[in-house]
């Protein structure tokens, strides 16, 4: 192929490229920037004045090589603002453009040149230059405490001033802390669009606060233009928040039942918000009874009285200066916490008392009185049953009185009172305090028993085996008779015995009811009472009447005393016992002579010896010794009275002087006489004989 024949393909393949390629309307290709951007955005608003744009340049090797890059800006109207520049060599970045100081929508030109000269149609960009910063505004936020029922809780803000930029307005920043002086944004003069909390538009001014907790929060908030610039000034505005119900507290309501009215009185602190008297939307006391209409006083405090018998459910509450109150009571969502409650108990009436109808037959001194209280209930701590001789106008002397099973109850021992008829009377109280008195049983008749009330027994004693007298004691009108008798099959015996020292004795006796009849298998007390001087102390032993009725005790050697039988008696019959009987005790003495001979004028005779019993029995300063002789069937004579040791030994020395008794047998013995605080009858030594010489 020839050359002009490669040129004209060539030619043919450049136009057609050329009109590909959006050549001119001659056919020749036309190239431009491609993909022109603004750095930052170009629909978005930029408040530093200082653009980038960033384009990519064609490749295209055919044609003439682009040498260099022209730009230019055009405002709003057209007109040129920024003059043609030209970049050589050729770049793909143009940084730094600098619009006029006002804020406006700008058209950045871009186009390229090549080597031969000619200049391309230019690419365009749009510039949005905005640095005028949106007025002040501030919270609208309340002048009050915002209690629990008004979270989350929402803000309103004011709009900014007019003029505005001409960006517009993106939103608010709002920011809540401790702090009055802080600031929504990190940056002085501007927001980020994570800082900006609203971001619909001027017209979008409310918004939810978060963070805010007891006690007193600032709220700081600002314009934001659409460039990103906030207000000049922080608006500021102080929020007091107070979610805690207040402190309520009841006094006067008795811890049980009471027998009076009541005065309540509610009163209640709240250390925020507080309880200031605030008309009827301020804070208030409250007491609810029963769960009917409230009692409610404007402030700290509330009293209602009541009157009412039976159990009543109070329930006391309050409302602070922030709105919280636990009345338990819904709310626009919100469920208010319940108020606090107690019981108060009232009881005006007196219980109900009788004593039994009857008197039981196996227990005929129980003295019962039924109580009964159809609220409070009976008191089991307090009452008593008392007593006294009907007709005559004493006072009533209480019996010991216990509470069991909704009854008083005492024991009247008859046995201890005369003869007679005696009237009760009962006074019972209910837990509320108060009090019932009675002298009536159930069926209405006089509360009135005859003593004794129990089966008549007797004891019948004596010293003797099967062989003893008895002595028999009552009462008639007052006067005291008593009688002695042999029980029937027993030979009479005073009622004394005396017996040597370090024996004892037989103690028996018999127990009878109603005409003589025995008592079989009965407990009968033998009390053994000992003579001042002994050391020991009552002996009580307890025997068993056999089927005849008769008892028999042993009794132990040891110091004279007065014996005793009694009957304690049982539910159903009368104590009973017999006059004191003596048993007498003599002495025990021993004396011996050193020699039975004894010269006249010679040395002497001693006499030594000693009281038996326990160095316990031994008088203080010592037991009294009387030294006696006598000739044979002549009386005994006293020579010398002498005192024991503390242990009860004696010793005396005799001398014989008189000629007179060379050759004569006398007899000695020790005498031990009756003495205070030696607690043995009188006794003495057997006799010695020592023979003069």
């Amino acid at each position: 192929m020839s050359r002009r024949k490669i040129l004209a393909s060539l030619a043919t393949v450049a136009i057609l490229a050329g009109i590909q390629s959006g050549g001119d309307a001659t056919g020749a290709p036309s190239r431009q920037p491609e993909l022109l951007q603004v750095a930052g955005g170009e629909d978005n608003w930029h408040p530093d004045n200082g653009f980038r744009l960033d384009w990519r340049n064609p490749a295209q090797p055919a044609l003439p090589t682009i040498s260099a890059v022209h730009y230019r800006v055009r405002n709003a109207a057209k007109a040129i603002v920024v003059p043609n520049t030209r970049i050589a060599p050729v770049v793909s970045t143009i940084n730094d453009i600098h619009l006029p100081d006002i804020p406006g929508v700008y058209t950045a030109e871009v186009w390229l040149e090549d080597s031969i000269g000619d200049q391309e149609p230019p690419a365009e960009a749009t510039l949005r230059f905005d640095d005028a910063r949106p007025g002040p505004i501030e919270p609208l936020a309340a002048a009050g405490w915002i209690g629990r029922t008004a979270l989350p809780y929402v803000v309103r803000l004011s709009r900014p001033a007019e003029p505005l930029p001409l960006s517009g307005i993106r939103g608010y920043a709002v920011s809540v802390d401790a702090s009055a002086g802080s600031d929504p944004c990190a940056a002085p003069d501007r927001c980020t669009e994570a800082e900006t909390d609203l971001r619909a538009g001027i017209e979008t001014n409310s918004i939810p606060l978060a963070g805010l907790h007891d006690g007193t929060s600032h709220v700081h908030a600002v314009a934001v233009s659409n460039s990103g610039l906030k207000s000049t000034t922080v608006g500021h505005a102080v929020v007091h928040v107070d979610t805690i119900d207040p402190v309520t507290t009841l006094s006067g309501a008795p811890g049980g039942w009471t027998n009076r009215a009541v005065t309540l009185t509610a009163a209640a602190a709240d250390a925020t918000s507080g309880m200031a008297p605030a008309g009827s939307a301020g804070p208030f006391t409250a007491i609810r009874i029963d769960g009917g209409a409230p009692t409610i006083a404007s402030g700290n405090a509330v009293n209602t009285t009541l009157i009412g018998e039976g159990a009543h459910t109070i329930a006391y509450y309050a409302r602070d200066a922030a709105g919280n109150v636990n009345d338990g009571g819904a709310g626009v969502g919100v469920t208010n916490r319940p108020p606090s409650a107690t019981t108060v108990r009232i009881d005006r009436s007196s219980p109900v008392a009788s004593f039994l109808n009857s008197q039981s037959p196996a227990e005929p001194e129980r003295i019962e009185v039924r109580l009964s209280d159809s609220l409070s209930g009976p008191d089991p701590s307090r009452g008593w049953i008392a007593i006294r001789r009907s007709g005559s106008g004493e006072q009533f002397e209480p019996l010991p009185t216990a509470f069991s099973a909704g009854s008083l109850i005492a024991h009247w021992d008859s046995d201890a009172y005369p003869p007679g008829e005696y009237e009760f009377r009962a006074t019972g109280y209910d837990t509320a305090g108060n009090a019932v008195t009675t002298d009536r049983r159930a069926n209405g008749g006089a509360m009135v028993l005859s003593s004794p009330l129990k089966i008549l027994t007797a004891v019948q004693s004596g010293f003797g085996g099967r062989t003893l007298v008895w002595h028999h004691c009552e009462r008639n009108g007052g006067r005291r008779r008593c009688r002695r008798q042999v029980i029937a099959g027993f030979e009479h015996r005073p009622p004394r015995r005396l017996v040597p020292f370090g024996k004892g004795s037989l103690f028996s006796g018999r127990l009878s009811v109603g005409a003589d009849a025995p008592l079989a298998r009965m407990p009968v007390e033998v009390t053994e009472h000992f003579a001042p001087g002994s050391d020991q102390p009552d002996r009580v032993t307890t025997v068993r009447t056999a089927a005849t009725g008769v008892f028999v005790a042993r009794l132990a050697p040891g110091p004279s005393r007065e014996v005793f039988a009694t009957f304690p008696g049982t539910r159903t019959l009368t104590r009973s016992g017999d006059d004191p009987v003596r048993l007498g005790v003599r002495g025990g003495v021993r004396m011996r002579p050193s020699a039975a001979l004894a010269a006249v004028g010679g040395r002497p005779v001693v006499f030594s010896g000693r009281v038996e019993g326990d160095d316990a029995t031994i008088p203080t300063g010592g037991k009294s010794i009387q030294l006696q002789f006598r000739l044979p069937g002549l009386a005994w004579t006293e020579f010398r009275t002498i005192q024991t040791d503390a242990s009860g030994h004696f010793r005396y020395p005799y001398r014989f002087s008189d000629d007179d008794s060379r050759g004569v047998r006398f007899e000695f013995r020790a005498f031990a006489p009756a003495q205070t605080g030696w607690p043995y009858e009188p006794a003495a030594s057997r006799p010695v004989a020592v023979q003069g010489r």
